[in-house]
């Protein structure tokens, strides 16, 4: 028997690949029952040239990311405002009531799965101990050859 994925029967595929940084920190939401959401904007860049004036321009992009549970939580740990991250997931759309009974709309990614491509608390943590080991491997005095300190060896 031949199976058919479900993504060709509906002839449908929601998938997003996105590579950028955080905008913010991750803010966290805690609902009862110990689920979780994690939410932060992700910038993207396109660059290219004005044909006419010659100028290079940078288009950002703005999409609003959500994570869940646990996803949510090491996220949250790791990611900082700045940080490089590929993201995949599904585009949704969804509408609420604000408190001044207008209807507000937001689009969002569903993330599914991550990659942390750099960190801010990763480079640090590298770069101190990078300058710890140089610290370490400095030494500006001839080798001692196992001989006493004070001893001369002639």
């Amino acid at each position: 028997m031949i199976e058919i994925p479900l993504l060709i029967m509906n002839g449908t595929l929601n998938k997003v690949m996105l590579i950028g940084h955080l905008g913010d920190d991750v803010k966290m939401h805690y609902f009862d029952g110990g689920n979780c959401i994690g939410r932060f904007q992700l910038a993207t860049n396109e660059v290219y040239i004005n044909k006419t004036t010659n100028e290079k321009i940078t288009s950002t992009e703005w999409h609003n990311l959500v994570v869940r549970n646990k996803a949510a939580e090491i996220c949250e740990k790791y990611l900082s405002k700045g940080d490089k991250i590929y993201v995949e997931g599904r585009i949704k759309s969804r509408q609420w009531q604000a408190e001044d009974g207008t209807t507000k709309y937001t689009t969002e990614i569903q993330v599914t799965e991550f990659t942390f491509l750099t960190t801010k608390k990763e480079t640090a943590n590298h770069r101190q101990s990078h300058e710890q080991e140089a610290a370490k491997s400095t030494n500006f005095d001839a080798p001692n050859e196992g001989l006493p300190i004070n001893d001369l060896p002639f």
